[in-house]
């Protein structure tokens, strides 16, 4: 027999299933792997750096292209340690519509990670069927913003604007019949709180169909049970947050230890793993989006019942309206200096945290009293949890190792910042 020489195996940053730009060093005894060195940085932005070179309230879009499938999750955090420092407190409706859209975030980011980790392994139905309901969602994101991405919807002290009266529709195509067009749009005749009702009612059948195509899968189990184990005590150790620290069986989500918005006054359960795998992070996530699910839809009955000002009413952090704009010289004159300078925020520093679809996501910001942060430093979970990879691989095969990163759910835009 030849001797088995040991490899050094480069996995990424093309491969599809690195995630993004993940180059991952792998030593190989055949095909078990002995250490995987992660090589990060790629991906580079400078994001806090350029934070603190621009006023506060223009900052807000590069939160969103930090993870850029938890967008207006990355707001939150920014936006509510600006409010902090400058000591105010959103109306009830802004907070009921934030918590709406943190958990349709939440929705979608756990959706793009359910079709990308199944195709990972092998599974590509799953990937078709989650992206058919991030259609609808990303729907929701371009009627209240504009666009189906990076939103920069939440502002400190509110959002944007309120909840449209009216659903976008699907505009006639020639590449699309007047049928498919009419189903389209059987769910576009209302509002915006209309539509996403709707999509609360099917959405958990929606959820079945998944669990039907995956959880009792003897291959689906095959490639995830026992694959990546972490105890509860080493969880903790490595600072996990969000679902890889629930998997492991710790009871930690800050929407219950820490709460914030009024996410005190819903009903909502928080899912636990057993056996800290890579099946019992996806029973958790699965379970987690059945959650969000019910906390969309006591946002909508509190927001149909319940009329209001969706932002403060401080001239200072609130710029004002282009119908007074387009009529008031001195509102052209305000707009114009809120949008080039902004407004100082008062000295002092904060951490805000919100529970993101992928772990504790955090801002760090000190002020000094100018129009510009002094500094940020973003806490994101992806940086944290892929330091773990190169202990969570270790003894597996080289196939399993596409199964872990799938199972942490990193994006890099979050871990190289």
């Amino acid at each position: 027999m030849p001797e088995i020489r040991n490899l050094t195996l480069n996995f990424g940053p093309q491969h599809p299933a690195a995630h993004g730009v993940l180059r991952l060093v792998l030593e190989m005894d055949g095909e078990t792997i002995q250490k995987a060195d992660p090589h990060i940085g790629l991906l580079h932005r400078g994001t806090e750096k350029l934070a603190e070179s621009k006023p506060f309230n223009q900052s807000i879009g590069y939160m969103d292209r930090l993870d850029y499938v938890s967008m207006m999750c990355n707001e939150h955090a920014y936006v509510t340690a600006i409010e902090r420092l400058l000591g105010i407190t959103p109306p009830p409706r802004a907070q009921y519509i934030r918590v709406m859209f943190d958990e349709i975030t939440r929705i979608l980011n756990h959706l793009m990670w359910l079709g990308a980790h199944g195709l990972d392994i092998g599974a590509m139905t799953v990937f078709l069927f989650c992206f058919r309901e991030r259609e609808d969602l990303m729907d929701c994101y371009e009627a209240v913003s504009g666009t189906r991405m990076h939103a920069t919807y939440y502002r400190p002290g509110g959002v944007y604007r309120d909840l449209p009266a009216a659903m976008p529709r699907n505009q006639p195509s020639r590449w699309r019949s007047q049928k498919e067009l009419d189903r389209l749009n059987a769910q576009r005749t209302g509002s915006l709180l209309d539509f996403i009702q709707a999509f609360t009612d099917k959405f958990p059948g929606r959820v079945d169909e998944y669990e039907t195509l995956l959880t009792d899968n003897r291959i689906w189990k095959q490639r995830t049970v026992n694959i990546g184990v972490v105890s509860p005590e080493r969880a903790l150790q490595l600072g996990f947050s969000g679902p890889m620290l629930r998997g492991s069986g710790v009871e930690w989500d800050l929407r219950r230890k820490r709460p914030y918005e009024v996410y005190s006054a819903l009903e909502f359960d928080i899912p636990v793993g057993v056996n800290g795998d890579c099946y019992d992070r996806y029973l958790v996530r699965v379970a987690e989006m059945r959650q969000s699910n019910r906390i969309i839809r006591q946002c909508v009955d509190w927001l149909r019942a319940n009329a209001g000002p969706v932002m403060v009413d401080d001239r200072k952090v609130r710029a004002p309206s282009r119908e007074h704009m387009k009529s008031d010289m001195e509102s052209l004159i305000h707009h114009f200096k809120f949008m080039t300078e902004g407004y100082c925020v008062p000295e002092g520093e904060t951490y805000a945290a919100v529970e993101a679809p992928k772990g504790e996501f955090g801002i760090f910001l000190i002020s000094d009293g100018a129009n510009k942060p002094y500094r940020i430093k973003c806490r994101a979970p992806g940086f944290v949890h892929l330091a773990s990879l190169g202990e969570m691989v270790r003894g597996h095969m080289l196939a399993d190792v596409v199964a872990v990163i799938g199972t942490q759910d990193i994006v890099f835009g979050e871990v190289d910042r």
